[in-house]
Formats: structure tokens, sequence, C-alpha cells
């Protein structure tokens, strides 16, 4: 299994850099629309929609997101409100009170709130190549945490985070997350590669919101699996499972991102 974590990874990363460096504007919001799409059909399965229901959602999506770029759509500052709202304030709701998907208008409108900000984020974070830095030092943060979650809690992990969502993750995992994710950003923010220009504290106020959702979403892609009965979200990458399964941080932190510019900067 762990050999083939490895061989998909050393297919994605390049495929990933390559569109992020090279794409040209329409060829990148593609790209990062199929993420998006792929990932809003793995949500859909774990929904529970019948190919009835699924393929109208998934079909009038897609045609929204060709509209959007043909159209040179941004989303207003209200619905970067409700994105906000979404993550800040229902989202731990959800965790909370572990509400399970449906298929009906609540579950198609909650999708949509999740991959509709993501794709807008790859895009608008993103008009051109010479902004790619900007944007992988955000995903970079993502990776930062993620990776110092996992080892902090491997070696220290005594109290668990959620148990009855993730088992696996504990207080220490995000401790140490934190705690690598302020230096990576001050470090980043000295080599300018943050895209906003901020005090060292409020880099290190953004870099602690941004971790915090960033976990967040981790542990509600895992709440949806855990309440459909399943392991991953899709097997479409070999050893990782789903795209979803590996997007759920990067779809909370650079929607959050992303509104946070737009209604702040």
């Amino acid at each position: 299994m762990l050999k083939l974590r490895i061989l998909t990874a050393l297919v994605l990363l390049p495929l990933m850099l390559s569109m992020l460096f090279g794409a040209g504007s329409g060829l990148w919001a593609a790209f990062s629309g199929l993420i998006a799409f792929i990932a809003l059909w793995e949500y859909s399965r774990l929904c529970g929609m019948d190919s009835g229901l699924q393929k109208p959602y998934l079909a009038g999506t897609a045609l929204f997101m060709w509209l959007a770029h043909a159209g040179g759509w941004q989303l207003p500052a209200p619905a970067w409100w409700g994105v906000l709202g979404f993550w800040l304030m229902a989202m731990p709701l959800w965790l909370k009170n572990k509400w399970r998907l449906r298929p009906d208008w609540k579950g198609m409108a909650a999708g949509w709130l999740l991959m509709l900000p993501f794709w807008f984020a790859l895009t608008g974070l993103r008009p051109n190549s010479e902004d790619a830095v900007s944007l992988l030092a955000v995903m970079m943060l993502v990776w930062v945490a993620d990776v110092f979650a996992y080892v902090f809690g491997k070696l220290w992990g005594k109290r668990k985070l959620a148990p009855t969502i993730s088992p696996g993750k504990s207080w220490e995992g995000v401790a140490g997350a934190l705690f690598a994710v302020v230096l990576y950003m001050s470090w980043a923010r000295s080599a300018g590669w943050l895209g906003f220009d901020m005090s060292w504290l409020g880099t290190v106020l953004v870099a602690v919101l941004l971790t915090a959702t960033g976990i967040c979403g981790d542990l509600l892609e895992s709440w949806l699996k855990r309440a459909a009965g399943v392991k991953d979200s899709s097997h479409l990458l070999p050893g990782h499972g789903g795209v979803f399964d590996r997007v759920d941080s990067l779809i909370a932190v650079l929607s959050v991102y992303a509104a946070v510019l737009a209604l702040f900067a």
C-alpha cells in the first residue's frame, strides 16, 4: 500500500505543479474545475444521490462553472460572507451535532457550498502563472500542517481530538500543526511568498485561523464518510482513496483564505 501511495504521489505532484506554474488561465480553470467536479461527484455519492438526481446535479454544476469562467464571473461580497459563515459557524455545529447528509435540496446546497467557493478560490487566487507562488504558499500551509499533525500525533498523541469522528487525530497533533505552520508562515512572509502584506502578528493570526479551518475541513470529510459507512470517498487514486480525501483540508483553507482576501484585503 505504501509503495502504491508513493507511486501515485510521484505522478500527481508533478502534474499539479506543472499546471500551477505552466498552464494558462483557461487550462488552469479547467484543471481546477475538474478537481472540484470530481470531489463533488464523490460528495454526491456520500450523500446517497441516485443517478436520477446525481446526473442533473453534476451537469448543472458543470454548466455553471463553464458559464462562470466564460463570463469572468466572480463571487460577490455577500457570497464570500456566506462562505465565512459556513466554515466558521455552520461547520462547527455540523461536527458537534453530527448532521447526516440527505439527497435533498440541503444536501445539494451543502455540496455547492463546499466545492464552488473552492473552485472560485483556485481560479481567483491564481489568475495567471505569476501568482502561482502565493497560491502554492497557502497550499503548502495545509501540507505542513498535515505532516506535523501526523508526526506529533504519532510521537506524543494521547488526548483524542474527535474520537467518534476520526480516532487517529489528537490535540497533540493539533499543537504540532500550529507550531509548524506558524514557523512556516513566518518564513514565507519574510521570503515574500504570501499574497498579502500584513504584520507578523497578523500573519500568525491568519496562520492559526487557516490551520484550524483545515483541521475542521478534514474532520468534516471524515464525518461524511463515517456517516455514509465508507472508508474512502472513492478509489480513483490508487493508495490514496478519492480526490475529496486529498483536498478536504484545501477546500476549507482556500475557501476561507479567498473570502478573507476578498472582504478585508
